[in-house]
């Protein structure tokens, strides 16, 4: 086994990564606190999962502690859609840490929380991907990694050029937002599962960019829904068959959607009645994925 070399190396190999966790770059971050003990879960899963509930994500008090395998969710953004309040930052990040603490609470140790989110304005321009990071850092996540999730190629129909072909005042158009992944404890799971991605999928999944456009609003009814192939690829990698996958903004049931078919449990909430409703729709005609 190879140790961690200065100018790294052309061949896949293993390799001992210790002295380069042990400099100094890396004192005092959150380090990974578990053992490889098991812990043997005590719950009726039937009780909670498979339901979407019409409550704020704030308070999941339906869901036992450490019983979810994975959370992954697209939190409102705080721009002005129909279902979302006019919140200030401090307010809407204060919300969102409530959130990441019941979703800590709710995680088993090495499960995974993933966060679709997006940055927003230009004067000025509001990092929210940085200060989510920031946040969760403090309530104690582990951070491994983050994806780019490409939507489109050159997004010919954007209009916020700002000042055409002159350094005045330009502006860039983005064609990409965030997965950011966070862990509970462990970078990785001591629990033993069932992995359903194939070794093509696995490879292509592991990129830190994925190519895949985005869904259209007005056919799901829903005014920002994410694709089931973002939702199903996050799924597939990052949680076992048989987990309970959780979605604390489910809006339209996608994550679940994603989650039924690729045999997982799911659990979703959400405060509107009526993307509960079409949440429960949509999952209701997923076909599970054969064995």
């Amino acid at each position: 086994m190879s140790k961690t070399t200065s100018f790294g190396t052309s061949k896949r190999e293993s390799h001992n990564s210790s002295e380069f966790y042990a400099r100094s770059m890396y004192s005092g971050l959150n380090q990974d606190t578990t053992t490889s003990a098991v812990r043997v879960a005590h719950y009726d899963e039937s009780l909670w999962a498979n339901k979407i509930y019409q409550e704020s994500s704030t308070d999941m008090k339906e869901i036992p502690d450490e019983s979810v395998g994975l959370a992954f969710t697209s939190p409102p953004y705080n721009v002005g859609k129909d279902y979302e309040g006019d919140m200030s930052l401090d307010q809407y990040m204060s919300m969102i840490r409530s959130v990441a603490q019941e979703v800590y609470r709710v995680l088993k140790p090495g499960g995974r929380y993933v966060i679709n989110i997006a940055n927003l304005g230009r004067k000025p321009y509001i990092p929210l991907h940085s200060l989510f990071y920031e946040l969760h850092d403090e309530e104690k996540f582990l951070c491994m990694g983050e994806i780019i999730w490409q939507k489109a190629k050159g997004a010919s129909g954007s209009c916020a050029w700002g000042s055409w072909r002159s350094a005045k005042a330009p502006r860039l158009r983005d064609v990409h937002e965030y997965l950011l992944v966070f862990a509970k404890q462990s970078y990785s799971r001591a629990d033993k599962g069932v992995s359903t991605l194939e070794s093509s999928e696995f490879m292509e999944s592991t990129l830190s960019i994925w190519d895949i456009p985005p869904e259209s609003a007005k056919r799901v009814g829903h005014p920002a829904p994410f694709p089931v192939k973002l939702a199903s690829r996050v799924v597939n990698l990052f949680s076992y068959q048989g987990d309970v996958v959780l979605d604390p903004f489910v809006g339209s049931g996608t994550t679940c959607m994603a989650a039924k078919s690729l045999r997982r449990s799911y659990v979703g909430y959400d405060i509107s009645e009526e993307y509960c409703a079409l949440a429960r729709e949509r999952i209701a005609k997923v076909e599970v994925t054969a064995i």
